[in-house]
């Protein structure tokens, strides 16, 4: 199969929607305004395991991580590896937050979490190639009408930046309960078999959800306030 071309990685996919949505609570602001810069990815230079955790570690990166119940839940299975993610919601970001803290006291707080608030391809471009164990893009924003499909994450562009930033044998793992994205992704993902392999012998393997996949509280709702089916596909880097 022959190369895609992606273009410069930095503009594949510009950020659209919203970034903010109703005012934080106190407590929420407060750790925006203050854990937020602590674990802050730097805005600029080269993303490194080293720089971000002070060692060697498996790095893994979640692209839109929502209200981070999915990071959170990994890094708590995980606490040797180092988790990235990067969420433009602002609100979003401060519901991570709150698990990284440690949920109020609830939980011991998170110390392999690095989060950034912004664009996730930016981030992603200055990540050294062959850095990730595991990459996660869990219910995109589906832009459901043909006119944005550009505007989906899963596109070719962005897929070629995912493979070229994961390790030979990482994962990559992506969720939707959106037909239209659905059939979107799995027509890009067959134009790109020269880089992964889709590690699924039989329905149920993209039917349930895997071992070691957090819900989140979008899957939730989806399921069960909306009566949606939900698909979980993940893929070896060859």
């Amino acid at each position: 199969m022959t190369a895609h071309k992606s273009g410069d990685p930095t503009t594949l996919n510009r950020l659209y929607g919203r970034a903010k949505g109703k005012p934080l609570r106190a407590g929420q602001q407060a750790l925006v305004d203050n854990l937020l810069p602590q674990i802050a990815v730097p805005l600029e230079g080269p993303v490194t395991s080293a720089l971000l955790f002070g060692d060697d570690r498996p790095m893994h990166f979640e692209i839109g991580f929502g209200g981070g119940e999915h990071m959170a839940g990994r890094a708590d299975m995980l606490p040797s590896h180092g988790f990235i993610g990067a969420e433009p919601f602002i609100n979003g970001v401060a519901q991570a937050l709150t698990h990284v803290a440690g949920d109020n006291g609830a939980s011991p707080p998170l110390a392999n979490v690095r989060i950034h608030h912004g664009d996730a391809l930016e981030v992603l471009a200055r990540i050294p190639d062959a850095s990730l164990s595991f990459l996660y893009l869990l219910h995109p924003d589906p832009w459901p009408k043909a006119r944005h499909a550009k505007r989906r994450m899963m596109n070719d562009g962005p897929v070629d930046m995912f493979a070229a930033k994961l390790k030979p044998g990482g994962e990559f793992r992506f969720g939707t309960d959106h037909d239209i994205y659905l059939r979107h992704a799995l027509m890009v993902m067959q134009r790109h078999t020269d880089q992964f392999e889709w590690l699924c012998d039989k329905p149920q393997d993209f039917q349930v959800r895997p071992g070691g996949w957090p819900e989140t509280r979008y899957e939730t709702k989806a399921r069960t306030v909306y009566g949606h089916e939900v698909w979980y596909f993940r893929y070896r880097r060859k």
